[in-house]
């Protein structure tokens, strides 16, 4: 009686198997886990030669008829770290305890990547990818999962919840649209940003604007900062910016990420040279090439930022009414320097050297022009025996050596090219001829410092 009972019961659920599957065995099935179950006390059972077979299913949880056990574990960057890569021709699958539906996909390769899967209401199971690690972080991810799963359970599709993820801009690609629209066009420090951003924010490259949360970008300031907090605020401030840009242009609908965030106090920097200092320099520096003695000797002269004097063009420069126009500046408008006697002297004696549109030419450099000689200038300051001193420092020398001379707050300004609310109408008064006055006093007095070739 009881065998006649499992004919019956084999028969019954194999006959209308046989009429869709018509390849492969069935002693072979993986897919739907209920048949192992349901026929467990006949698996022993062989399959004649002569039966019409049923086709392989594929399904990582179960394997030669007996269902594996979900892999579960509790994700953290640790535990993602230490996942080994899966066995050829499979690609192993690890559940989060925390988050329904998260999983992570290892592959033979060792590439890890996010996906959420879960049987949706009124439909079958949906599998969606949502980033590789590790640069969608666990919190990340576990963020996406928890977004799809409020989807499903307001009994909304998530597919088309993922369409709308695909659609939307990542942070590179907002930064694209930051250089091409406004920063090549308002900056002229626009390769600075660019360094900043290919060196420095890696971690928010391929991060989805809506995913950037204030604690990202904090942690960034904050991990930057331990060591270069001046370096951070510089980043903290291009973040802000660049989030800004997108809200004015209408791509972010989100608050500013960077907004609220404490800037790193910072001392300013009061560093110029001495007497001793300058004498030291002047005599170091005749011992370098004339376009790199010229250069340095510029930055003292005019007290000009390193980038103006770096793209500094000829066709800028008037020896007859001894001026220097610099068309854009760091503050976005043109200023008129005044060109002391030894500067015109300096750059006549270089003018039918460099023929061509580059008062600092190299044949090296993208933009045609000297782009920063900090090798040189570490030669400098190790023959002279100065320590702590930036190209900037040059900028600040100018204009303390004014101040020791006598000039009023207002000239050296007006001579830097500083610009502030406070100053500006009283900028606007001035003529150049106190701020020629004022800078010749000064250059001569630290002229005085060099001693005989």
């Amino acid at each position: 009686m009881l065998n006649n009972f499992i004919f019956i019961v084999v028969r019954i659920h194999m006959l209308p198997i046989r009429n869709v599957y018509p390849d492969g065995c069935f002693a072979r099935i993986q897919y739907y886990q209920w048949w192992p179950e349901i026929f467990f006390p006949f698996r022993s059972l062989e399959c004649p030669q002569n039966t019409v077979s049923i086709p392989q299913m594929r399904n990582p949880s179960v394997t030669q008829g007996k269902p594996k056990m979900a892999q579960k574990i509790i994700f953290t960057a640790t535990r993602i770290a230490e996942l080994p890569a899966s066995a050829p021709g499979r690609r192993e699958v690890w559940h989060d305890q925390h988050t329904p539906g998260l999983q992570m996909r290892v592959s033979p390769s060792g590439v890890k990547t996010w996906s959420w899967y879960r049987r949706v209401r009124g439909g079958g199971p949906e599998r969606i990818t949502l980033g590789r690690w590790p640069r969608m972080s666990v919190e990340d991810a576990r963020r996406h999962a928890g977004q799809l799963n409020a989807l499903v359970t307001q009994g909304e599709s998530p597919s088309e919840e993922r369409q709308a993820i695909d659609a939307e801009m990542t942070f590179a690609d907002l930064f694209d649209l930051y250089l091409e629209r406004w920063a090549r066009v308002r900056k002229k420090s626009w390769r600075d940003d660019e360094s900043k951003f290919r060196l420095h924010l890696v971690p928010l490259h391929g991060k989805r604007l809506s995913s950037i949360t204030r604690r990202d970008v904090a942690d960034l300031h904050a991990r930057i900062g331990k060591e270069h907090p001046s370096f951070a605020n510089r980043l903290l401030a291009l973040l802000s910016k660049l989030f800004n840009f997108g809200l004015e242009s209408g791509i972010l609908e989100m608050a500013n990420p960077a907004k609220g965030i404490r800037y790193y106090r910072e001392i300013s920097r009061d560093r110029f040279l001495s007497g001793e200092e300058l004498r030291r320099f002047f005599s170091a520096l005749r011992e370098e090439p004339p376009r790199v003695h010229l250069f340095f000797m510029i930055c003292l002269l005019t007290g000009a930022r390193k980038r103006n004097i770096l793209s500094m063009r000829w066709e800028d420069l008037d020896f007859d009414r001894r001026v220097w126009k610099i068309q854009l500046t760091k503050n976005g408008l043109p200023i008129t320097i005044p060109l002391v006697p030894q500067a015109v002297e300096e750059l006549v004696g270089l003018r039918g050297q460099n023929p061509g549109e580059w008062v600092f030419p190299s044949a090296r450099s993208k933009s045609g022009h000297l782009v920063d000689p900090l090798a040189a200038w570490q030669r400098i300051l190790t023959r002279a025996g100065i320590t702590d001193a930036h190209i900037h420092d040059l900028r600040r020398t100018m204009g303390s050596w004014q101040a020791m001379t006598g000039a009023s707050l207002p000239v050296i300004g007006k001579s830097l090219g500083h610009q502030s609310q406070q100053t500006t109408a009283i900028y606007a008064r001035l003529d150049l001829d106190p701020v020629r006055e004022a800078m010749e006093r000064a250059v001569d007095r630290m002229m005085g410092m060099i001693g005989p070739s």
